[in-house]
């Protein structure tokens, strides 16, 4: 048997669509994970059966799974795949990998990231937890370093590693001294139109977090005096409300009707963080729009510089007002049939195909004779 596993389902963001591909390959495989909010991914995974951890059963947890970090470990470590289960296929940006396994059961673990609570951003997310007084803090400090010791241990057990980006795969190795494939996660490319015409603003999409340097962006266009549009919502919204000058427009959560008519519209797509792999940043190509990124991370492999997007090279407002101003005097360079383009090399159907063909080379006494479903595509 075939089972899949996914950190926590919860929300539908990329992960959970990448969770969607692997479902439409094994339509009757099991899911198990950490905790699940049935009524949000109802459609999403219609008629998998779902297995959760005994995390499932506390109240709230399903809401306030991030503040029990402190269980996940243990929680993590008593999620099950049915006995007869020969192969698991994980999709992981937490700590699923160390879920429990038959004995001869093998993982591949499709990895999203290797947790950044735990490993390079761990002060990052220290920091937020100042609102949890004195007492949270220590909890976490304490958390860390043990829920690490289980991250890598867990990722010991895994059989062979995917990773989403050049990026994450040099972490993997980084982090857990394993060597990595590399497939790209899906993007809807198709749900775009790149045909409408350019306005005169610039767009930023996403979680108003800490590390999305959206504060750095609001800074910049405070001082070119260019309208920018943010769309998103997080803990960063108040700081930054105070900081945005009046050629700034924060909307907040908006369904994607609304996000996609704005990449549609927008003169280029800002992506001034860090990220393992960015699929807004597509989002913005498959809708005939360059991106403006901070040279790192994903970005170096969805961005390609003066055909697709430019990039700044330090996370400084100058740094990027520079780029800002270059982009200004060139407005025809990017052509959105390019960008278009571009996208279209990270189809759903590629990256079905490429698991597909990754699992039929790596494990062809499991998937010499499975029947793939239609979707699923040749094999190249």
């Amino acid at each position: 048997m075939i089972a899949l596993a996914h950190h926590w389902l919860v929300s539908v963001r990329g992960g959970e669509k990448v969770l969607a591909e692997f479902h439409a390959l094994f339509p009757n495989a099991p899911i198990s994970t950490l905790v699940c909010r049935r009524g949000e991914i109802t459609d999403l995974l219609a008629g998998s059966p779902i297995m959760t951890s005994p995390l499932q059963k506390f109240p709230g947890a399903t809401s306030f799974y991030k503040a029990l970090l402190p269980a996940h470990a243990w929680a993590f470590n008593r999620l099950t795949v049915p006995e007869d289960t020969k192969f698991v296929l994980s999709c992981d940006a937490a700590m699923v990998k160390g879920l429990r396994l038959p004995a001869k059961a093998k993982q591949l673990c499709y990895c999203l990231s290797p947790p950044r609570y735990l490993w390079d951003m761990q002060e990052v997310y220290a920091q937020n937890t100042r609102n949890l007084g004195m007492v949270g803090r220590a909890v976490f400090r304490w958390t860390v370093p043990r829920a690490r010791r289980f991250d890598y241990a867990a990722s010991q057990r895994v059989d062979r590693f995917i990773g989403i980006s050049t990026f994450v795969a040099e972490r993997i190795k980084r982090f857990y001294g394993r060597e990595s494939d590399v497939i790209f996660p899906p993007v809807d490319v198709a749900a775009f139109d790149f045909t409408r015409d350019a306005e005169d603003f610039y767009l930023l999409v996403g979680q108003l977090a800490p590390y999305k340097r959206v504060d750095l962006a609001v800074a910049a266009f405070n001082r070119l005096k260019l309208p920018l549009v943010v769309i998103g919502e997080g803990s960063e919204m108040a700081s930054l409300r105070k900081l945005a000058g009046p050629t700034v427009r924060l909307m907040g959560w908006q369904p994607f009707k609304v996000i996609k008519d704005h990449f549609e519209r927008c003169r280029a797509f800002l992506y001034p963080q860090l990220e393992d792999f960015g699929i807004t940043a597509l989002e913005a190509q498959a809708a005939g729009r360059p991106v403006i990124a901070y040279r790192a991370g994903g970005a170096l492999d969805t961005v390609v510089e003066g055909r697709t997007g430019a990039f700044f090279d330090e996370q400084t407002p100058e740094s990027l007002i520079g780029v800002i101003r270059r982009f200004e005097d060139e407005p025809n360079r990017y052509p959105p049939q390019i960008c278009r383009a571009n996208a279209e090399r990270f189809r759903p159907e590629r990256f079905r195909s490429e698991i597909k063909a990754f699992l039929c080379k790596h494990y062809p006494e499991l998937f010499a004779d499975y029947e793939w479903p239609s979707c699923a595509g040749d094999v190249r």
